[in-house]
């Protein structure tokens, strides 16, 4: 039996364990129900539940345009990772089963769910031949696995840009060890191969990028969109960066006018305007 390994919550919101009995903790939205709305992206909006995998290949931080640094949004699951627990794939199904109600949509997310390839593959096999849900997986298209295109509706890719790679200066701000390892991470956050093999064998997929300078958009003309081939331009979305809704503030004007001036889409970040930078919502 594959075993994934999650972290905080793991399955999320819910409010019965795998077996149907009530869980006494009511989930972190504050509401006696299970699910919440994907935040983000083309679904933006959609009833959900959501499974978190523990780790990351990747450890972000970024600068703002005013000079301030901003780390993941969910650190917690991909520079330390504690708080994780194994699942058995049937588990994981179970509790999906017992609360995704009149929903529809499940999102795995990270962390890199692509680090636990084989048993997402067989995580998203059992949930399609068991339940038919809609299932979005959001990776940051370092790692392609084949397999997981015949069950996957939406690969929601984040490609990071340079201004993602975590410095000397980034990672003392927030009290992180600078590693050879911490470097090695993003070595490979651009894997180009990795990008167009989604895009060539996909059923659909959104190219999002997290943008915070005016500069991005030139990285991301240049070092993506000239270089790959097949995608649509409705396929390519700017998020502003922050994990906070303060941060997004800063974000938004430069955003919302680098996608008009290049007429890409624009994806807003619900979950943190509804309940803030909050984990397990």
């Amino acid at each position: 039996m594959e075993k994934l390994m999650l972290v905080g919550e793991g399955v999320f919101p819910v409010v019965k364990d795998a077996e149907g009995n009530a869980i006494a903790e009511i989930p972190a939205t504050g509401w006696n129900i299970s699910g919440t709305v994907q935040g983000e992206g083309k679904l933006a909006g959609t009833p959900s539940l959501f499974i978190r995998l523990a780790s990351c290949n990747l450890r972000c931080i970024w600068q703002m345009d005013d000079g301030s640094f901003c780390r993941c949004d969910t650190s917690y699951a991909s520079f330390h990772p504690n708080d994780k627990k194994a699942w058995n794939v049937d588990e994981i199904v179970n509790v999906i089963k017992q609360n995704i109600g009149a929903m529809q949509h499940v999102v795995i997310t990270g962390g890199e769910p692509l680090l636990q390839k084989n048993g997402v593959a067989a995580l998203c096999k059992s949930i399609k031949e068991n339940l038919g849900l809609h299932i979005t997986i959001e990776t940051n298209g370092t790692i392609f696995c084949e397999e997981l295109t015949k069950y996957v509706d939406l690969f929601s890719i984040s490609p990071k840009l340079s201004n993602s790679v975590p410095s000397a200066e980034r990672l003392k701000f927030y009290n992180e060890a600078e590693t050879p390892s911490s470097r090695y991470h993003h070595e490979v956050r651009k894997n180009m191969p990795v990008l167009q093999s989604y895009i060539d064998k996909s059923n659909d997929l959104q190219l999002k990028f997290v943008v915070a300078k005016q500069s991005d958009a030139d990285e991301i003309i240049n070092d993506y969109l000239k270089v790959l081939k097949g995608y649509k331009k409705c396929d390519t979305m700017l998020m502003p960066l922050g994990a906070t809704h303060e941060q997004i503030t800063k974000s938004n004007p430069i955003v919302l006018q680098m996608c008009i001036q290049n007429g890409w889409k624009y994806t807003p970040r619900i979950h943190i305007d509804i309940f803030g930078s909050k984990q397990g919502v």
